[in-house]
């Protein structure tokens, strides 16, 4: 029954949710991920791998501000937690990296995705 919900919400949520920034405004969050101190989490969240510049925080505050709306509105219309439907963004999300990108799994350690790598998903991904 989990991994049925997982997947609606996975589905319903990842479409809206830009894994990278792609407005001329975003130009330093998009250099802050290629240079690995921004990058995705398997909760559906920004999260910071190293130090970055106040611009970039308030960039990634911004996105996951919009983030946790979108998790709240599909957690609703599913009838999950917001928490639930994070994680099973999270899992698209995580397909998503690109080549050279940061990403951190569940347990705490930050990776950077390598040439020809498939990203290991967490145990609760369909």
């Amino acid at each position: 029954m989990m991994r049925w919900i997982l997947l609606l919400a996975i589905g319903a949520s990842a479409a809206a949710i830009p894994a990278a920034a792609p407005s001329q405004a975003y130009a330093e969050l998009a250099g802050a991920r290629r240079a690995g101190q921004v990058g995705e989490r398997y909760d559906g969240y920004l999260g910071f791998a190293a130090p970055s510049t106040p611009v970039v925080q308030r960039q990634v505050s911004a996105i996951n501000i919009r983030r946790r709306s979108l998790y709240v509105d599909l957690a609703r219309r599913r009838g999950v937690t917001p928490q639930v439907a994070g994680l099973a963004t999270g899992c698209e999300l995580l397909t998503r990296v690109q080549v050279g990108e940061v990403y951190l799994l569940q347990d705490g350690v930050w990776r950077r995705r390598q040439p020809g790598q498939v990203i290991a998903q967490p145990s609760y991904c369909g």
